[in-house]
């Protein structure tokens, strides 16, 4: 390995361990190469959201004034890395690595940053498949590209919805989690069908006399989720059985994060919430056993076929 890329693989691994914990502890169970890939593709991931939302590796967004601008610049970066010129910047550099030796098609890279581009335009969610085709963008197509990167072909479709299907799980958690503080932002992801049920506003998502309201649609985010994650259990056994491992322990923490979230009712939102080690450590442990289960047992039987949920893949 040259000075150039254990540096870019340095940079990376610092993106992933102060931008996402969770996401950070589960890549350490990949085997090395797994691991610097995947830290690759979510360093570039982080980077591209952190430009739009003037964040510092997903904290203290702040409103920025050139977004158009900085979007298409994402745009250009991505295209030109994915046709093999040469990247100034290291983080596309590192995506440009991974993305070519992996083999992530074209269509996902620029799927991502569709999402973001959702945002910019400050696009609004009337039902739950409206918002389904933003969590798409932004987590979705996440996990297809995790998936190859962890030796899917890209070809193999149900494999890859059922990466699809843990992204859109995470991604439901997380607006749950963040409801109050995204509308802070004036980021309103919640369907505004939702909304209109409750005779709740987007103004009153901030309010602390409606939080019972909001709590209620907390859990309808969460119940949302569930479908995905039980979906997502099922491509498992198409992977390695390190990254099974990996993948079954996100899982089970970011699940976790979803019941925290409705075990706290309305008290949700008074501190972020968050699981704590123990939980992540027995949450790993799980994670080991369902990954073992998986490329055993559930490799000796027929994958349930999934239900009619919504899928971009």
């Amino acid at each position: 390995m040259s000075a150039l890329e254990a540096d870019i693989e340095a940079q990376s691994r610092e993106a992933i361990q102060k931008g996402s914990k969770s996401f950070a502890a589960a890549a350490a169970l990949f085997d090395a190469q797994t691991r610097a890939d995947a830290e690759m593709l979510y360093a570039w991931c982080r980077h591209c959201d952190d430009v739009i939302d003037g964040q510092t590796l997903g904290h203290g967004m702040s409103p920025v004034a050139d977004a158009p601008a900085r979007l298409a610049a994402l745009y250009a970066q991505t295209r030109s890395a994915l046709a093999g010129e040469a990247p100034t910047d290291p983080v596309f550099a590192a995506f440009q690595t991974v993305a070519l030796r992996r083999g992530i098609p074209e269509r996902y890279a620029l799927d991502l940053i569709d999402g973001f581009a959702m945002d910019v335009e400050g696009r609004t969610y009337e039902t739950l498949e409206d918002l389904l085709a933003y969590c798409w963008g932004v987590a979705g197509v996440v996990g297809a590209m995790m998936a190859i990167v962890m030796g899917v072909p890209a070809s193999d479709l149900p494999t890859l919805r059922r990466a699809q299907d843990l992204g859109l799980g995470f991604q439901l958690t997380n607006i749950a989690r963040d409801i109050v503080e995204d509308a802070r932002n004036d980021r309103v992801y919640v369907p505004r069908a939702w909304l209109a049920e409750l005779n709740l506003t987007v103004e009153q998502l901030t309010d602390p006399a409606r939080r019972a309201d909001v709590a209620a649609l907390a859990r309808r985010l969460v119940e949302a989720a569930e479908p995905y994650y039980a979906s997502a259990r099922w491509g498992l056994r198409d992977l390695p059985v390190r990254s099974a491992w990996a993948i079954a322990a996100a899982r089970g923490v970011y699940r976790q994060i979803g019941l925290d979230v409705v075990s706290a009712g309305p008290a949700a939102w008074d501190e972020r919430v968050v699981v704590s080690g123990r939980m992540k450590a027995w949450r790993a442990l799980e994670g080991g056993v369902v990954a073992l289960r998986s490329a055993t047992l559930d490799r000796l039987g027929s994958v349930p076929e999934r239900p009619a949920m919504w899928s971009r893949i």
